[in-house]
């Protein structure tokens, strides 16, 4: 029997147009409204025509989670609501835990919102900064960012795939380190185009006002288990959960890590429940022995029935 599980994109697969081709599915265009209606803003439209308010993190997030969820909706119409697990890449992880009813979306378009601001306003602009190192194993770009970041921040955040990781800190040490990585043997060390260095010792100062926020916030047990950025387990206790969103904000997204831990699993059919293929790209590098399928159209629908044999 194919056992599948349900990831959740995160920032970085937002891009123009990123719904087009299921635009006309009913549940897709609802859940758009009903974020339009909770924030008062238009995320329909601001996905629809070029603009730069797309990338602008308190924008991101909402926009996202709102993606994500209205992907899921068009799962379950379609009876693929029945995952062995789920999990989301960062801010994904909260699409995760509205798929698992343990967040009302109401709730979690507030808590992403309520994130985006603390990020945004943790660090000064321009004073913070991401890049992708490609090519270079783990450990060596751990060791880098320890030679490289003096006293100020420099850490590996992002553990996306192998060969394939994220780093964050104080943007004037980042963008001298690219040089270094270069030279270290990383085929490519490219800044990514945002201001907040996420899941950095940067972040430390907003996850305590997160925290505090998010223990007024009430969470249900989750319907599924996820798989959290955290520690790469699951939890079946609300403090755990609500604990490893915290810790999430300041330390590393384990992707390779949750992906392999399902692996031992029997998972064999990932299916990615949002905007592009961000993470089929990643999961593919990690189990090339499993089935992947990006739900970005209707055609998928039929796909995932295939693979799953019915």
């Amino acid at each position: 029997m194919t056992k599948y599980i349900i990831t959740f994109p995160g920032q970085g697969s937002q891009s123009i147009g990123m719904m087009d081709n299921l635009s006309n599915v009913s549940i897709i265009k609802e859940t758009f409204d009903e974020a339009a209606r909770i924030l008062n803003k238009d995320f329909w439209a601001m996905s629809s025509s070029e603009n730069e308010d797309i990338n602008q993190t308190i924008n991101t997030q909402p926009l996202m989670l709102t993606a994500g969820v209205a992907t899921w909706r068009y799962l379950q119409e379609n009876n693929l609501d029945s995952p062995s697990f789920i999990a989301g890449h960062s801010l994904g992880e909260f699409t995760a835990l509205v798929a698992a009813n343990s967040l009302t979306f109401e709730s979690a378009l507030k808590i992403v919102t309520k994130r985006a601001e603390l990020m945004q306003n943790a660090v000064p602009y321009n004073k913070g900064g991401m890049a992708a190192i490609i090519g270079l194993e783990d450990e060596k770009v751990i060791d880098i960012c320890k030679q490289e970041q003096g006293e100020g921040v420099l850490q590996a955040v992002n553990f996306n795939s192998p060969g394939q990781i994220v780093i964050a800190g104080s943007k004037n040490i980042l963008e001298k380190s690219l040089e270094i990585f270069k030279n270290a043997g990383a085929k490519r060390a490219i800044l990514l185009p945002v201001s907040v260095p996420s899941h950095s010792k940067l972040m430390k100062p907003a996850s305590i006002l997160f925290g505090d926020y998010l223990n007024k916030i009430n969470f249900n047990l989750p319907k599924f288990p996820i798989i959290q950025n955290f520690e790469a387990i699951y939890y079946n206790d609300l403090d755990k959960i609500k604990l490893a969103l915290v810790h999430q904000l300041f330390n590393p997204v384990k992707w390779t890590q949750t992906i392999n831990f399902l692996s031992t699993k029997g998972i064999n059919l990932f299916i990615e429940a949002g905007p592009g293929k961000v993470l089929t790209g990643l999961n593919k590098r990690i189990n090339k022995e499993a089935a992947h399928v990006s739900v970005t159209s209707k055609e998928a629908i039929n796909e995932i029935f295939l693979k799953l044999g019915n």
